[in-house]
């Protein structure tokens, strides 16, 4: 079928390229292929093979059509059509009924990035705060490395990727962007092919991005923060550090200088399992090279640890003084750069009194009553869940899965396919795609607000998030002058209140650029703090005040200073390997493992097991074993990998419950307990054993 027009918009998923796309929109319709925008200097027409093949996701057979309400046991997966009307009457009851009776804390609307758009993803908020619900502490993703960036910096804000052109080193810590923001190869190739810049990859395993790597280093899990001092250590002893840089610009001190004198190559290599040479080779190309761009990535940070281990990576290129060059310095997030005013979408003035704040990461002790997490307050009776699936995205999956199956707990998923949480839901909605409805999105790893406009109708009775509030608003009595609007008409308004101009002004260009000045962008007039100076000692105190939000530990058992914090999940006599939970290429989370391209990819659940430690347990390759601990156990392929330490076990992506023997996915060996400073999920620390599968 031939093309009838192309039309511009922009990626919705939680990726920090946020990539502007051209679509192509077919006679009868449909989606025909996406592209990359060559005219956006960072999608610069790349984009990655899940989004390429969006129109299978768009037009799947499996996409939820019509709304639908459970019949049998929970978690049975036997449901009856009925109309939209009598689901919200159901809902609305549902949920008054709750709040007569255990108050309105007793509802907890729950979401998270399925779509990063502004109206649909951040507009249960305002259901939320003009019902005076339980508010949300959104820590799975980004709150560890938020608190080790800002830590340092004072600022959630870095040097733009495009200057990576401009850079002699490219430093990619803890990510693999080949995987999950493949915008970031682009620039950093790039920079090699044309100035002969060095790629240097830090992570746990031989990624598809070391793999294009000049030099790879390959550490144990959850020992970042000892690379990062012996570096430290190094660039001192050999004259490389750039003190007149740190004396201008950072609280640089003779305590420091002296905790760093017992971080040497051979202290590091015992802890990181690295050879003492490869870390005085990755030091000399630093301290010879302090051009040098740091892209700082979340993997690292998911584990106890992580806030400290990003604060420690964040030192090298203060320590260097990358910072004065163009093309040096670090970047991890332009997420405090946006400068937009939510609150009419989240309807902020709402709420007519306090909300108790519940950890996302901590549903399962929420769901089945632990009082610590439910802050003493009475249980949750009925949820709103939208753009995510804890049934496999959250940690502690045993717990989790008990507390859904709770015949107390009313919930209703509003979604584009039948997830494992839906399945376990009472009601089941149809949502839109991001295509088939009005929203901007924002890109952490870039500088641009973009606009993404309708471009198709929605099939079946797919209805949009920002319409099930304003309908959901009417039975519950919920009142906001959001609820009235129509979803172009908020975006408008809060482009007006955030002083981008008009929507229709936006839409001509399709964007609103926010980028910083390049001398804002390197602090060339200082840190965001009060002093102007970089924190190698940092405040954690300070640091918490930026985002208002709560410690989970006391501050006063962090380290003092930069430093390899021992608080990782301990292997032990039972318990001898680290496993992580790392990303696929073609899933984003539990995003695409429903499409045949994806699955094509990634047939069924694996775990990377090196080749001595396979020997030692009698695994052979495509073996079926058993991965435990006292969380629960999993079953998964194995692949026999050498590109990691031993000792250590790589489970990529996250399938469904169902595509394991046994059904039980990963996150069922991952823990919930919140991750110092101020919470989150350590998704890639978790001590486990091994053994084949009878």
């Amino acid at each position: 079928m031939s093309v009838a027009r192309i039309e511009r918009t922009v990626c919705p998923h939680d990726c920090p390229s946020t990539c502007a796309l051209d679509v192509e929109i077919l006679e009868d319709g449909t989606m025909g292929r996406v592209r990359g925008a060559k005219d956006d200097p960072y999608t610069a027409g790349v984009i990655c093979e899940k989004v390429a093949r969006y129109a299978e996701r768009t037009h799947h057979p499996d996409r939820l059509l019509y709304p639908l309400k459970r019949l049998g046991a929970k978690g049975e997966g036997k449901f009856e059509r009925i109309s939209w009307d009598e689901a919200l009457d159901i809902v609305a009851e549902k949920f008054l009924a709750a709040e007569e009776a255990f108050g309105a804390e007793s509802v907890w609307p729950y979401y998270y990035a399925g779509t990063m758009g502004y109206v649909m993803r951040d507009g249960i908020d305002r259901l939320r705060n003009a019902k005076n619900y339980s508010r949300q502490y959104g820590t799975i993703c980004s709150m560890i490395s938020w608190a080790g960036y800002v830590a340092g910096t004072g600022r959630l804000q870095g040097v733009n990727p495009e200057e990576m052109a401009q850079s002699d080193v490219i430093v990619i810590w803890g990510t693999n962007p080949v995987h999950t923001q493949v915008n970031v190869m682009t620039h950093a190739m790039k920079a090699r092919k044309e100035r002969g810049a060095k790629v240097v990859v830090v992570d746990i395993y031989r990624t598809a991005t070391m793999q294009q790597a000049d030099m790879g280093v390959l550490l144990k899990p959850g020992t970042d923060g000892a690379l990062a001092c012996a570096l430290m250590h190094i660039l001192l002893r050999d004259g490389k550090a750039d003190r007149e840089f740190m004396s201008k610009y950072t609280d640089f001190s003779p305590e420091f200088e002296s905790h760093l004198e017992s971080w040497t190559p051979e202290r590091a290599a015992e802890i990181t399992g690295l050879e003492v040479a490869q870390i005085e080779e990755l030091a000399a190309l630093l301290g010879n090279n302090p051009r040098a761009f740091f892209r700082l990535g979340y993997g690292f940070t998911r584990q106890r640890n992580g806030a400290t281990a990003m604060h420690a990576a964040l030192c090298l290129p203060a320590m260097l003084g990358a910072w004065q060059y163009d093309g040096g310095g670090a970047f991890h997030s332009n997420s405090g750069t946006w400068g937009i005013d939510k609150s009419l979408i989240t309807g902020s003035d709402l709420a007519t009194k306090p909300q108790r704040l519940l950890d996302m990461c901590e549903l399962g002790p929420i769901l089945t009553g632990d009082q610590k997490a439910l802050k003493n307050g009475p249980p949750v009776k009925a949820m709103l869940i939208q753009n995510c699936n804890p049934a496999v995205v959250t940690p502690d999956q045993e717990l989790v899965r008990q507390g859904f199956k709770r015949d107390d707990l009313f919930v209703v998923v509003h979604e584009q396919f039948m997830t494992d949480t839906a399945e376990l839901a009472d009601i089941v909605l149809p949502a839109t795609m991001f295509t088939e409805h009005e929203d901007f999105y924002t890109r952490s790893g870039h500088t641009r607000i973009l606009y993404g406009p309708k471009i198709q109708e929605g099939p079946g009775e797919t209805r949009s998030n920002h319409w099930l509030f304003k309908e959901l608003a009417k039975r519950l009595n919920a009142k906001g002058a959001a609820f009235e609007m129509e979803d172009r008409e908020l975006i408008d308004e809060t482009f007006q209140k955030s002083g981008f101009g008009s929507l229709n002004e936006v839409a001509e260009e399709g964007y609103i650029e926010r980028a910083d000045t390049v001398a804002d962008a390197h602090y060339r007039d200082g840190f965001a703090w009060d002093d102007g100076r970089f924190k190698f000692a940092p405040d954690w105190p300070a640091t918490q005040e930026r985002k208002a939000v709560e410690f989970v530990c006391d501050p006063a058992i962090l380290p003092k200073f930069a430093d390899h914090w021992e608080t990782i999940e301990a292997c032990d006599e039972v318990h001898p390997f680290r496993l992580a939970t790392s990303p696929a290429r073609a899933f984003l989370n539990t995003s695409f493992t429903e499409t045949p391209g994806s699955q094509k990819r990634h047939p069924e659940p694996t775990v990377f097991v090196h080749p001595e430690d396979a020997a030692a347990l009698n695994i052979n390759e495509d073996d079926y074993v058993t991965v435990g601990n006292k969380r629960g156990e999993v079953i998964l392929k194995a692949k026999i990998f050498d590109g990691m330490q031993r000792g250590v076990l790589i489970a990529e992506s996250l399938f469904k419950n169902k595509a394991h023997k046994g059904g039980k996915g990963i996150n069922t060996l991952i823990g919930s307990d919140p991750v110092p400073p101020f919470g989150g999920a350590a998704f890639h620390d978790c001590a486990v054993w091994v053994k084949p599968h009878p």
